[in-house]
C-alpha cells in the first residue's frame, strides 16, 4: 500500500500528508476529547475488514487491447467501493484512502470519473450515514475533510500559494425563496471543513453580485426549494459569473429539484449540484480544483 502512495504522490509523505489537515479540517473539531478513541475503533474496524479488501485489488490482470473499455467499465467504482472508502475515511489513516484511489487510477479511471462515481458518492453516503444516526457530526466532518484532501492532492492544488485565502465560499439562498435550512446546514459542513463562508440569506441578485465584485470568492453556493424561483435562480446566476471577481467562479446549486434531477443544474447554467450538505463541501473542493486548474490567480 505505500508503493502505491509514492507512485501517487511522489512529493508528498505522510507528514505532509498530515499537515494538510490544518487546511482541510477547522481546528474546532479537534477539541472533542473523544476524537482520538473513536478514530482508534474505527481504525481496528478497517483493518479488520476493510484492508483484506484493498489488497484483493492488487491481483494483476493480463488484457488485450479490446477488452481494455469492458475492463475499465468493469473496475468503475459501485456500492461496495463507495462503502469501503467511506469506511476508510472515518478512520485515521488518510494513506489507506490514498491508496484505495491510487490503485483504480493506475486500472485507468480519470480524476473526473472518480469524482462522480466514487468520492461525492461517498460524501453523500456519509451524509445519509449522519441522518440514520449512524455517525455523528465530527465523524462525517473528518470523513468529508479526508474526500476533500484526497482532491487536493491528486490535483496538486494543496501546493496553490495562500491556500487558506482562496477558500472562501459565497452562500445564499435564491432570490425571493424562504427555507434557509438547506443554506445554513451546508455552511455548518463547510466551515467545519475549512472554508471561510459568507453566507447571506436576504440578498437580491444584484446585491449578490455586488458582492461577488467587491469579495474574491473560489465558490458561489445558492439553494433553490421551489420551481417558481427557476429564472430567478438562472438570473442570479448570469449576474454573479458576469460581476464576479474570480472570472473562474465555480457556481454549485442545490435543493430537493436539482436531487431529483441533477441535469437541471446545467439548464440553469451551474456547474454542479449536490445532494446533501456533506457532498456539498467535495463539490466546493472539485470547482476549486477546476478553477485552480484554469489560471486561479495567485
Amino acid at each position: 500500500m505505500g508503493q502505491a502512495v509514492k507512485a501517487a504522490f511522489p512529493a508528498i509523505d505522510r507528514q505532509g500528508l498530515n499537515r494538510l489537515e490544518t487546511h482541510f479540517i477547522a481546528s474546532e473539531i479537534y477539541r472533542r476529547d473523544d476524537v482520538a478513541a473513536r478514530q482508534a475503533k474505527l481504525a481496528r474496524l478497517i483493518s479488520t475488514n476493510v484492508i483484506p479488501q484493498l489488497l484483493r485489488l492488487h491481483t494483476d490482470v493480463v488484457i488485450d487491447a479490446p477488452a481494455v473499455e469492458v475492463l475499465i467499465k468493469a473496475l468503475a467504482p459501485g456500492r461496495l467501493e463507495i462503502s469501503d472508502l467511506a469506511d476508510i475515511v472515518l478512520g485515521s489513516d488518510l494513506e489507506a484512502a490514498v491508496a484505495y484511489v491510487a490503485i483504480l487510477r493506475e486500472r485507468g479511471l480519470s480524476m473526473e470519473t472518480l469524482f462522480i462515481e466514487l468520492l461525492e458518492p461517498t460524501a453523500r453516503l456519509l451524509g445519509e450515514m449522519w441522518d440514520r444516526d449512524e455517525c455523528d457530526f465530527i465523524d462525517v466532518t473528518l470523513g468529508v475533510a479526508r474526500l476533500q484532501k484526497l482532491l487536493a492532492s491528486f490535483n496538486s492544488t494543496h501546493e496553490v500559494p495562500a491556500l487558506d485565502q482562496r477558500r472562501q465560499v459565497l452562500m445564499a439562498m435564491t432570490p425571493g425563496d424562504q427555507h434557509s435550512f438547506g443554506v445554513t446546514m451546508v455552511e455548518r459542513f463547510l466551515l467545519a471543513a475549512g472554508w471561510e463562508v459568507q453566507t447571506e440569506l436576504s440578498a437580491t441578485a444584484d446585491e449578490l453580485a455586488e458582492l461577488a465584485s467587491r469579495k474574491w470568492f473560489a465558490v458561489a453556493g445558492l439553494t433553490m426549494a421551489s420551481e417558481e424561483r427557476m429564472e430567478s435562480l438562472k438570473g442570479t446566476i448570469v449576474q454573479l459569473r458576469k460581476h464576479s471577481q474570480n472570472p473562474t467562479i465555480g457556481i454549485m446549486v442545490g435543493g430537493p429539484l436539482f436531487t431529483e434531477n441533477p441535469a437541471l443544474a446545467q439548464e440553469v447554467g451551474a456547474d454542479a449540484t449536490a445532494p446533501n450538505a456533506p457532498a456539498a463541501v467535495v463539490t466546493a473542493q472539485m470547482l476549486f480544483d477546476v478553477s485552480v486548474s484554469t489560471g486561479l490567480p495567485a
